[in-house]
């Protein structure tokens, strides 16, 4: 028998947005002004290069958030509190996780959620070995589409634990940088009102990894690095086209390109055409001028006053954010009101 469901987070994603690859490719190529989504960029060689931004020394989020949560783990735990129910979204490797877990105070559950399962099966083994009193129920999905947790099976729990207190949803990484602020609102609201489901002994919260505004030139060199592995990570999803959609793509005449928009304030990706090209990509052809962008992500800054205004609208009336010394990057706890 299947478990029943706890709680769910409804989709933030309009059912028109679920589309393949190949739909999401043509539709995008198509559009004025050409644009692919982000979440393309991560196959196998895509992952790999990803890992290699996050140990350049441009690139200051990876590490700048992991010693915050290594400095103030003890500090986060005591604020949740005793018996929480963690949901992770977009959960990876789950390593920032650890250390949350190693704090908490008889968490009743840990739940990842990731939209690559394989990978996901894999993080979530690891973490269930390596605490073997906390119940594991990973869940394979897109966030935004929704998802919904099964309820904790009390025969697995010790028997010293109880029933979740509250559920608090770890957000880390800055993920929440690749929406506008319209649908980040969107997702935080849908957050908050699935950690204020009825049940729990206490309000729930959000746990959330943001970077902050800072120097242009920083931002910059973060998304353009000087080995260009950046670069090579963005036009990597040029290969990927050719590899799955029998694309035509010639890298030699694309190149990366990262700007600072101060206005959203948000870094801007693009992969531009170098000169006048016919290209051709699941069955379908189009052309590109020269100094033609395809968009391929934002990654919006906050202050910490427009984060905490952006939680307070979604329902977080209560927050507690640390930040490191040179406030490159913030980790937020925002919480429901009691």
């Amino acid at each position: 028998m299947m478990p029943s469901m706890a709680r769910e987070l409804p989709a933030i994603a309009p059912q028109s947005e679920e589309r393949s690859f190949a739909e999401d490719v043509v539709l995008g190529l198509s559009s004025e002004p050409k644009k692919l989504p982000c979440k393309y960029f991560y196959d196998a060689r895509g992952s790999a290069l990803f890992d290699r931004i996050t140990e350049l020394d441009e690139y200051y989020p990876t590490r700048t958030e992991l010693a915050l949560m290594r400095a103030h783990a003890p500090a986060i735990a005591a604020k949740i509190g005793a018996g929480a129910l963690v949901v992770e979204l977009g959960s990876g490797s789950s390593v920032k996780t650890r250390l949350l877990l190693d704090e908490l105070e008889l968490p009743t559950g840990y739940v990842p959620v990731d939209i690559s399962a394989e990978h996901l099966r894999s993080a979530a083994s690891s973490i269930a070995a390596d605490y073997p009193g906390l119940e594991v129920t990973p869940v394979a999905a897109d966030f935004t589409r929704g998802f919904a947790i099964p309820k904790p099976r009390p025969s697995t729990r010790p028997s010293n634990k109880q029933p979740p207190a509250r559920c608090v949803v770890y957000f880390p990484g800055s993920t929440i940088g690749n929406f506008t602020r319209a649908r980040a609102l969107e997702l935080l609201s849908a957050i908050a009102a699935f950690v204020g489901a009825d049940g729990d002994e206490r309000p729930g919260g959000l746990l959330l990894g943001f970077d902050l505004v800072k120097p242009a030139d920083m931002l910059v060199r973060a998304y353009d690095d000087a080995q260009g592995v950046t670069s090579a990570f963005n036009l990597n999803l040029l290969t990927r086209i050719n590899r799955e959609l029998d694309g035509d793509f010639e890298l030699d005449g694309f190149e990366h390109r990262a700007v600072w928009e101060p206005g959203p304030a948000r870094m801007e990706i693009f992969i531009r055409s170098t000169r006048d090209q016919l290209v051709h990509a699941a069955g379908h052809s189009y052309r590109f001028a020269a100094g033609e962008d395809i968009l391929t992500e934002y990654s919006h800054k906050y202050t910490l006053d427009s984060i905490r205004a952006l939680a307070r609208e979604a329902g977080f009336e209560r927050s507690t954010i640390w930040t490191d010394p040179d406030e490159l990057f913030g980790v937020g706890l925002f919480q429901l009101a009691d």
